[in-house]
């Protein structure tokens, strides 16, 4: 057996499945077993499932195992089969593995259909056998009647009359000489009419090719028989579907002299096929398509003479929150509303529609007539999903859903790459606002690519030394002396170059990877202003380092901040932490834990882009803060300088405010992206503390830094 590594599965589980699959077994009413020797075995195979479902590789074949042995242990009621396929599908996964069932889903329905599978060959291998043994009997009989007629054709006739399985003798010819009871009520004709048949009239219209040349040369002598599934019209004209054995018979002289035919009626056996295969195909909940069948049409789509196709990927709004809130039946029901509304609003066009999963459905349109056609389609989806759904006693449900489209060209794509975009489109359509279609852009697919490009090489980068910090000053406005510098990181990317900070920061923080990244920001600037501190005492420069909401929420920053200075021997005054407005005071909740905890260690709090959020300003008398950064907007509207610009009078106006507010409180002042000298007057002159910006010196190496404090000394 495989190594178990996806999950473990409930041993509890097992037991209480086989204990329900017994009893579902003994309702058919004969089982050949006793009641505890029954569930024993049934155990057995139930933990043989169990483990072949999560083993690692999956591979199916042990439940093909396990259908075969329950027909060698005669659990062969045809009644049996269906119990066992309805208690697998609707328990085994919620028994065996709770909780997981959709991480299993697919693994489940292909235990299931080789189980069906195994079972089905059982009972045609345990057919194959007793038809072998009746024809055994059968040319017993005719030897024995070469030897005593009269006895060996009582014999004979008794077998012949009384077999359960059809015999049928025809001559070279196709001229039928003799069938029996069996083969006559099989199609519906009596005896006599049975010999007015020739057998190239049985031939179905349909039949599979060859079947015809196969016969020709049985009866030519070059072949001695043959077995094949066979359909034949019954004298109503219904469907009987066979499985056939000819053989041919040669006389004393190995000349074919005539054909015997031995069919049995299968045509139970088919349909339960065609309804396993269904099962397998279809999904349980809402009886649409499911993955499986959507990806056999499409895959038909790029084999076939097509040559455009679109898929529409569509994903309902909120629908978590539906089953978080009113349960899952009432989750379960309004998938199926959903289904039955979207394959009603494209029944009319043809298309397949098949649920993915969950609350994903899929809609293919085949030999797609250009991208209007697929957009028709997605709106007339969104349609059907936006009316209301009622369900028993709840108020009627609203839902919405969004959906990713691609539609383009058969030649130079494939399946994968179809579906990787409709995937992508639909994350657009859902960031894009949701309740809305987004058709895939190949411009946006690239940016989507490089996106995820960066966020995969973030880690290697840190690994590889490819990140590095340059040094922005800060400005007193009065003295105009170096005051302090914020450390700003930038990527220096072997192949892309210079990465621009707003291309991966943000990466960085969806990624969390903005905590290791800060930590080294952290330790690095530390390093270097250890350095200037200890060759520019008298300097007093701070070192403003830039702190994430993640990375100043993460466990522990107090006290690796602590450690940070200890091991640098920077004096904790001469660190400035800056978080953002928004971090530093909410407007609902909490703002962030451990910033008491900083600011204790002794370092400077700063917020960062002041101004730009709609934060509870009685936050600031309350939280140890420093300093205030006074947001870019304010201070580029200072540029005019014309006191006629009402915009420019309002800026100003606010500015004042802030600052005269920062210093009601104890807190100095920065003004951020300071570009002229027109803007730094107005700062000075409205008491503003320092300033940053281009105007003071872009971001420079440390280097530069150090032979500006060399030039002031």
């Amino acid at each position: 057996m495989r190594e178990a590594t996806i999950d473990q599965y409930s041993r509890e589980g097992v037991r209480r499945y086989a204990r329900l699959w017994a009893r579902a077994g003994a309702a058919l009413g004969y089982v050949p077993m006793s009641p505890d020797e029954t569930e024993r075995v049934l155990r057995d195979h139930t933990m043989l499932l169990a483990e072949t479902l999560v083993a690692e590789p999956f591979v199916a074949t042990p439940a093909y195992g396990v259908g075969r042995a329950l027909v060698d242990a005669h659990f062969t009621v045809p009644e049996f089969l269906d119990q066992t396929l309805l208690t697998f599908g609707r328990r085994f996964l919620e028994l065996v593995v709770p909780g997981s069932s959709g991480k299993h889903a697919d693994r489940a329905v292909a235990l299931q259909a080789a189980l069906a599978a195994g079972y089905a060959r059982g009972l045609r291998d345990r057919t194959f056998a007793q038809q072998e043994r009746i024809s055994r009997a059968v040319w017993s009989a005719r030897n024995q009647a070469e030897q005593d007629l009269r006895a060996s054709e009582a014999r004979f006739r008794a077998v012949f009359a009384g077999a359960a399985i059809g015999i049928g003798i025809a001559d070279l010819d196709g001229r039928i000489i003799d069938v029996n009871q069996a083969f006559a009520d099989m199609l519906g004709y009596s005896l006599d009419e049975m010999r007015e048949i020739n057998v190239t009239e049985l031939f179905y219209p349909d039949d599979a090719p060859g079947m015809w040349d196969t016969y020709k040369e049985m009866i030519e002598g070059k072949r001695d028989g043959a077995r094949v599934e066979k359909r034949y019209f019954r004298k109503d004209r219904t469907i009987l579907w066979t499985d056939l054995s000819v053989s041919l018979i040669r006389d004393e002289d190995g000349q074919p002299r005539f054909t015997v035919a031995m069919v049995e009626d299968i045509t139970d056996r088919y349909e339960l096929q065609e309804r396993l295969r269904f099962q397998a195909l279809h999904d349980p909940l809402t009886g649409l398509p499911n993955r499986t069948l959507f990806f056999e049409r499409l895959a038909a789509v790029f084999d076939g003479a097509a040559t455009r196709v679109g898929v529409c990927f569509l994903d309902l709004d909120g629908f978590k929150a539906v089953n978080d809130s009113l349960g899952h039946y009432v989750g379960d029901e309004l998938l199926v509303v959903v289904a039955r509304r979207l394959a009603a609003s494209v029944s009319a066009r043809g298309h397949l529609v098949a649920r993915m999963g969950g609350d994903e459905f899929v809609i293919l349109v085949e030999d797609s007539s250009g991208t209007d056609a697929a957009v028709a389609v997605a709106e007339a989806a969104l349609a059907a999903v936006a009316e209301p759904v009622k369900i028993d006693s709840h108020q009627p449900l609203s839902v919405t859903a969004s959906i990713g489209i691609v539609e383009r060209e058969v030649r130079g794509t494939s399946p994968t790459d179809v579906m990787k975009a409709a995937d992508t489109t639909l994350y657009w359509a859902k960031a894009d606002g949701r309740g809305r279609w987004a058709l895939f852009d190949p411009v946006r697919g690239a940016h989507q690519l490089a996106r995820a490009a960066l966020a995969a090489a973030l880690p290697g980068a840190l690994d590889r030394g490819e990140f590095t910090l340059e040094y922005q000053p800060i400005v007193g406005l009065t003295s105009g002396r170096l005051r302090a510098v914020e450390a700003l990181v930038r990527w220096r990317h072997p192949e892309l170059g210079t990465v621009p900070p707003d291309r991966f920061i943000g990466l960085a923080e969806e990624t969390g990877m903005i905590v290791r990244l800060g930590r080294w920001v952290l330790e690095q600037a530390c390093v270097q202003a250890a350095r200037w501190h200890r060759e520019f005492p008298d300097a007093g420069l701070v070192v403003s380092v830039n702190l994430a909401v993640r990375q100043a929420n993460a466990p522990g920053i107090v006290e690796e901040v602590a450690g940070v200075l200890e091991r640098t021997g920077l004096p904790a005054r001469q660190l400035q932490l800056e978080l953002t407005e928004s971090a530093v005071m909410p407007t609902a909740g909490e703002p962030v834990r451990s910033l008491r905890g900083l600011a204790d260690t002794g370092v400077r709090i700063a917020i960062d882009d002041f101004g730009t959020g709609y934060s509870n300003l009685a936050y600031l008398r309350r939280l140890p803060i420093h300093s205030l950064k006074l947001a870019g907007p304010f201070i580029e509207g200072l540029r005019s300088g014309d006191l006629a610009d009402s915009a420019s009078v309002a800026d100003e106006r606010i500015v004042d405010a802030l600052v005269r507010l920062a210093h009601a409180l104890g807190l100095t002042v920065t003004a951020e992206a300071v570009e002229t000298a027109q803007q730094a007057d107005l700062l000075r002159g409205l008491d503003c503390d320092t300033g940053q910006g281009l105007l003071f010196g872009g971001a420079t190496s440390a280097d530069d830094i150090t032979a500006r404090l060399r030039s002031t000394r």
